[in-house]
Parts: C-alpha cells; sequence; structure tokens
C-alpha cells in the first residue's frame, strides 16, 4: 500500500517485467478506476453507471478505448488539425474486443447504463495496451459497486517458430504465425479472437488451454486489489419479464406460439407480431406493448431452444450440422476489376475488387507512428438488406468495421506480398441481404472477387459461423446459424480458413462462459463446413484468372541502384515529374531503390521504364549501348550512352584498320553502337566499336 492509504498497488512479475494495478490516484468520483502498468505502457480504466434505461430489450454498456498519440511521444502528422479526434478504426476494434469480454459477464436483468472508459496514457512499444486494458477494466468494475460476475482477464497467445509464447512483446509478435486473443474466467472463455498463418485447430485449441492456465495470476492480482478496495455492490432492479405473467402466457397461447415457428423468416415475424397484436388487445390497460413485446419473443426463444436441447431440431428443418443451401457468382460487373457474389440461404453478399498503384496504399497514424496498407476490406451493411427502412449513414458504425476488419484479417495470410504482385488491393463488401453471418459471407465473396480479379491467392478462403444453445448442463453446437439462431442462441463463432489451417476467429457469447471443450468441438465442425462451402465455390472460380481485367492498371517493378535514386528524383523531384508528366505514368520510388510504374496503357509504362532505365541506368563489362557521339577529340569521341553514363572512344578502338582522325569515322550528333570494354576504379568508362555493325 502506498504511503497515502487511499491509495492502493498490486503488483507481480510478467515475463521479466512488472505488471501494477493502481486504485485511488486517479478519478476518485467513477464508481471504480484503475491505474493500470505493464513496463512503460500505462493507461487508465474507469467505470460509471447511471439509473436504470425504461423501455430498453439490452443491457446498455458503453466501452471507449482510446489511445493518445502523445502516450507514444507522437504529434499528428495532419498540417491543419493536431488535436486528436476521432477514434481510429484500430482503437474500435480493441474496444469491441474489451465490450465482448465483459458484456456477458453483467447480471440478466440488470439494464443500468454502464460506461467503460479505457485510455491510454504511456506507450512503450513493447507492451500491448489492448491486453491489459481487458485485466485494468475488469478490475475496475470488480472493485466499483456496479454488479458484475468477474474477474475476467485477456491472454493473448504468439507462436514463434512452432513455439507458444503467452505474453508475447509487441516486436515479438512480428514473427509470430498465430495471434490468439483469449478472454476468460476462471472455469470458461468469455471472448476468443484470432488471427493465423493457416494454422491447425489443434493449435488453436492447446492456446487456449494455455491461456486459461495462464490467466490464475491475472485474477489472484485483481482479488487481492478488491480485498482491499472493493466497495459494496449496488441494488438493482431486475428488468426480466415478469415470470407469472409468462407462465400465463405460455399456457393460455400455448398453440399459436408453436404455430408462429416456422422456416421463413418474413411468415415468422409476421405470425409474431399477429399474436403481439392479440395479447395487446387483451392486456394492453395492464401493461405496455414493448413490455408484451419482450414476454413474446422471449417465449419464442424459448421454444426454440427447447427444439434444439431436446429434439435437435431447427427452425429450419435442417439437421444441427448442415450448412444452409449455397450458391455463387464471379464477373457480375464489367467495369469493376473483379467481383464475386456469394449465396447462403437468404444471406447475400456482393464483393468487388478494385486494384491501383504503389501509391494508393492507405497511411495509418498510431501510437506506433506511421505504416501503410495495400490491402483493405471494407463492409457496407445497408438497411435494406433487411427488408427494413432506416436512417442511411455515410460513415461506418462499429459494427461494419468491425465484419469487415474480420474478413480483412481472413484474406490477408494469403494476400500475395508486394514483390510478387505490386498493387493495392481494395475489396468492398455490400450486404444485399441478411440472414446471419454476413461477415463470413463477406470473407467468401472477397475470395471470389480477388480471384475473378487475376489476384494470385497463395489459397482460397471460406468462412463459416457456428452457433451455441445451452443449458449449462447441454451444449448444443450449430453449423452455419441463420439470423434468428444468432439471436436466441448463446455464441456466435466465425471461423474462416484455407484447406490448410485457420486464419481468423472471432467468438463471442451470451453465457458467462464457454467449455474449452465445447469451442474444440465448434472448431472441429467448422473445418468440415468450411470444407463444405469451399467445394462448392470451387465450382464457380477454382483459382485466379490468369489474365486482369483490361480496365485495371498494369504495374511493372524496375530495380535501380540506391545511389541513383537521387538522379531519378532529380532537384525538387523535377527528373521523375518529367517522366510522369510526358508518359503520364505513375512512378513511385522507394527507398531500397524499387521503382513501380503504373498505366492502363502497357505502351506508356514501357516509355516511362526506358526513361527510368537510361537515367540510372550503369555501365556493365560487354555490355552493348547505342549512344550519341558528344565531343571529338584529337585522341577519340567521347559518346552518351544515357543521361548518366559517357565513356571514351580511343581512336583505336573505332575501326579494325588504322584511324588517323577521329573526324574521318564520326561527327558530333551521330548515334554510333558501341561496346564496354574497360571500367576503372573511379568508374569512367571505355568503349570499343571494333566488330559492331554501324548504320
Amino acid at each position: 500500500m502506498d504511503k497515502n492509504t487511499s491509495v492502493v498497488v498490486k503488483e507481480l512479475t510478467l515475463n521479466g517485467t512488472q505488471l501494477s494495478l493502481e486504485t485511488g490516484r486517479l478519478a476518485g468520483q467513477a464508481n471504480g478506476s484503475v491505474f493500470a502498468r505493464w513496463g512503460e505502457t500505462a493507461l487508465l480504466a474507469t467505470v460509471t453507471m447511471s439509473r436504470p434505461a425504461e423501455g430498453l430489450d439490452y443491457f446498455p454498456l458503453t466501452v471507449e478505448y482510446i489511445e493518445k498519440l502523445y502516450a507514444g511521444g507522437k504529434i499528428s502528422s495532419s498540417r491543419f488539425v493536431k488535436r486528436e479526434r476521432f477514434p481510429s478504426n484500430d482503437a474500435i476494434l480493441k474496444a469491441r474486443l474489451i465490450d465482448r469480454s465483459l458484456r456477458p459477464l453483467f447480471p440478466e436483468g440488470f439494464m443500468n447504463e454502464v460506461q467503460i472508459i479505457i485510455t491510454v496514457l504511456s506507450y512503450d512499444e513493447e507492451n500491448d495496451p489492448s491486453i491489459l486494458a481487458v485485466t485494468a477494466a475488469s478490475a475496475a468494475l470488480m472493485i466499483s459497486d456496479v454488479p458484475f460476475e468477474g474477474p475476467v482477464t485477456g491472454i493473448r497467445i504468439g507462436r514463434i517458430n512452432g513455439e507458444e509464447k503467452v505474453f508475447p512483446t509487441i516486436p515479438e509478435m512480428e514473427t509470430s504465425d498465430m495471434e490468439l486473443v483469449v478472454s476468460c474466467t476462471k472455469d470458461a472463455v468469455v471472448m476468443l479472437e484470432a488471427g493465423a498463418e493457416e494454422v491447425e485447430e489443434e493449435v488453436i485449441t492447446k492456446g487456449i488451454d494455455t491461456a486459461m492456465e495462464s490467466a490464475v495470476q491475472m485474477f489472484e492480482l485483481q482479488e487481492e486489489l478488491v480485498k482491499v478496495a472493493g466497495k459494496d455492490k449496488a441494488e438493482y432492479t431486475n428488468m426480466n419479464p415478469d415470470e407469472e405473467l409468462m407462465k400465463t402466457l405460455s399456457e393460455e397461447y400455448k398453440d399459436k406460439f408453436k404455430a408462429a415457428i416456422v422456416a421463413d423468416k418474413h411468415e415468422f415475424y409476421a405470425k409474431q407480431d399477429e399474436l403481439l397484436a392479440e395479447i395487446v388487445e387483451k392486456y394492453e390497460g395492464e401493461y405496455s406493448k414493448s413490455f408484451l413485446k419482450e414476454i413474446v419473443f422471449t417465449l419464442i426463444k424459448k421454444e426454440l431452444r427447447r427444439m434444439v436441447l431436446e429434439e435437435d431440431k431447427r427452425i429450419d428443418g435442417r439437421p444441427l450440422d448442415q450448412v444452409r443451401t449455397l450458391s455463387s457468382e464471379t464477373t457480375l460487373l464489367p467495369r469493376v476489376h473483379g467481383s464475386g457474389l456469394f449465396n447462403r440461404g437468404l444471406t447475400q453478399v456482393l464483393t468487388t475488387v478494385t486494384l491501383g498503384s504503389r501509391e494508393k496504399e492507405m497511411t495509418v497514424e498510431s501510437m506506433d507512428g506511421e505504416e501503410t496498407k495495400r490491402y483493405m476490406h471494407y463492409y457496407n451493411f445497408p438497411s435494406y438488406s433487411t427488408g427494413e427502412t432506416g436512417r442511411f449513414r455515410f460513415i461506418p458504425g462499429r459494427r461494419e468495421i468491425g465484419h469487415g476488419a474480420l474478413a480483412e484479417k481472413a484474406l490477408l495470410p494469403v494476400i500475395p506480398k508486394e514483390e510478387d504482385f505490386p498493387y493495392t488491393i481494395i475489396a468492398v463488401s455490400e450486404v444485399m441481404s441478411s440472414d446471419g453471418s454476413t461477415s463470413m459471407a463477406s470473407t467468401c465473396g472477397s475470395t471470389l472477387a480477388l480471384m475473378d480479379a487475376g489476384v494470385p491467392i497463395i489459397r482460397p478462403v471460406a468462412g463459416i459461423a457456428m452457433g451455441l444453445v445451452s443449458d449449462n448442463k447441454t451444449y448444443k453446437v450449430l453449423t452455419d446459424i441463420a439470423g434468428i439462431e444468432d439471436h436466441i442462441g448463446d455464441m456466435d463463432f466465425k471461423v474462416t480458413g484455407t484447406e490448410k489451417g485457420i486464419t481468423a476467429i472471432q467468438m463471442d457469447n451470451k453465457l458467462k462462459g464457454v467449455p474449452s471443450s465445447v469451442l474444440a468441438e465448434g472448431l472441429a465442425k467448422a473445418k468440415v463446413g468450411r470444407a463444405f462451402i469451399m467445394e462448392s465455390m470451387m465450382k464457380t472460380l477454382s483459382s485466379p484468372k490468369s489474365e486482369m481485367s483490361k480496365y485495371a492498371p498494369k504495374i511493372e517493378m524496375v530495380r535501380i541502384p540506391k545511389d541513383k535514386i537521387g538522379e531519378l528524383i532529380g532537384p525538387g523531384g523535377k527528373v521523375v515529374k518529367g517522366i510522369i508528366e510526358k508518359t503520364g505514368a505513375n512512378v513511385n520510388i522507394d527507398d531500397d531503390g524499387t521503382v513501380s510504374i503504373s498505366h492502363n496503357d502497357s505502351a506508356k509504362i514501357e516509355e516511362a521504364k526506358r526513361m527510368v532505365n537510361e537515367i540510372t541506368m550503369e555501365a556493365e563489362m560487354g555490355a552493348i549501348y547505342e549512344g550519341t557521339v558528344a565531343k571529338i577529340m584529337p585522341f577519340g569521341a567521347f559518346v552518351d550512352v544515357g543521361p548518366s553514363v559517357s565513356g571514351l572512344v580511343h581512336v583505336s578502338e573505332m575501326s579494325n584498320e588504322f584511324v588517323k582522325d577521329p573526324s574521318d569515322i564520326v561527327k558530333e550528333g551521330d548515334r554510333v553502337k558501341v561496346k564496354v570494354i574497360k571500367i576503372d576504379p573511379a568508374g569512367k568508362v571505355s568503349f570499343t566499336m571494333k566488330d559492331l555493325p554501324q548504320e
């Protein structure tokens, strides 16, 4: 404990680095606050709670994860606005991860608005604050008066040279072929997220077990803090539906509830509305419509869950392990560079791929500094996809950002390296119709669109969403969940991968946690489901097209010596700008001497390529060039074979016969063929014209 008895600090050593949780120093008016440090990474997690929200059918939890550039000693690169404003997509994804780790552990029926704000205050580029944030937020909830059934903690598992590493540093993750994040309680997994380079299911299940074993010390740390600084939990009003009324309605409308459960989605909701209208008409003087609506859906939900648990029966009649009807096609849109349409049941997603030059890469600014992205996937979910009206937003919501990022992560391991395919790639998934698992349909659509565009992906990727219905004794895993099954079920477990292995995972649940054995079953069944989906996709397009769209830009790469970069750029960019202006091609120069040239017209590329080669050329022994006689001297002639390469043709090398006066053989301005016969240590070049046919 600190000298100031109101400040409590609990510490442990993690992989040789000190990790601490502190309360009592910062944000004293919050219901709970924890200042967490891990090495020189530090953040503040705060929890506040308000009164119960009336008329809501969901728990109003808000999680904000804020990364400050100052935490990493950075200033915004914007010339006009230095104040940090909107969170980055990466920060939004981390907020979602934390939300999904905490949300299942609040009591059922608890409807008070809760806000959790995590602010990264210091960042050492070694220890990841987003993983620390899960533990810090849990600790803040645990010591607060907010009802919470934790603790929970976040564990990252890497795999470096085939070996697991618990809590790897950020530099270590650069060589890891797997990033597995597990949020768990003492007994079960609450949240799971992974990105991997085609790893086997067994690697994931082993990683989950390792994470749960490693979590013990993090629970102990939180519990030590609670013993000293914990508050009594507040009383709250349970907002769950009235059990007596549910029992009455269940008996009174038993047959009508069963009749409302039909396979057709629109008919299902229509029958539900009819039943609700009948119940409202009878009970409108006693209860509000919103209250009765919640009860009606709760009773239908109970019946649907009973059907799965007791009869292995799903609403659409499928066996628990069956995928819905599949179909797909490509090349729907004539002018786009690649397109794929993927249908699974009522879910339909159209994905397009656009190719661009390297200058189209996106620069991302974060606490780490700036980095570029050359493959991006965006996901759009318009209201018409569910047959509804709604406000059209031009700025994506958190859900759209999250789904887009998941499908991006799924394909990233199979995107060709830049040296093999020097294009910037943007995939955009438009949800045409939604009935569950649109992010996985976007993954499948992306695979088809990329292959249609001629992108030489390493292997095709398919994705599937697995579900779960449980009474905490029996666990029934569902393959390829429809929208209603996602709504009434306990888990949404998305898995993507190739025939070789898994590329991405995202799991969230509504239980207090899912046993690792159930997750292992889900992974095994997902593998079978993915293979079935992949087989269907391959019937549409089995490999990347050998030719790209005629509307896609063509790109060629040229390697130049690093010491020639300055010559190619020229003073103030004059030389390279001249090439661009003359040819119309885009010319990008990297620090390693890689020059990319792009244009829709191959002739323009060749012209720009020739100019680049001429400007940056270096004489090679034995090479034959065509050049211009620049100056005649008594002892020979100087010939320019490029803007930066000149050499002397000595009079004795002008002909196989004796030459007295060089002017007898050449004149200034003549075009002649020459061969390099000597390059001295100073770089001076000597040519010969002997045995070379001259025009």
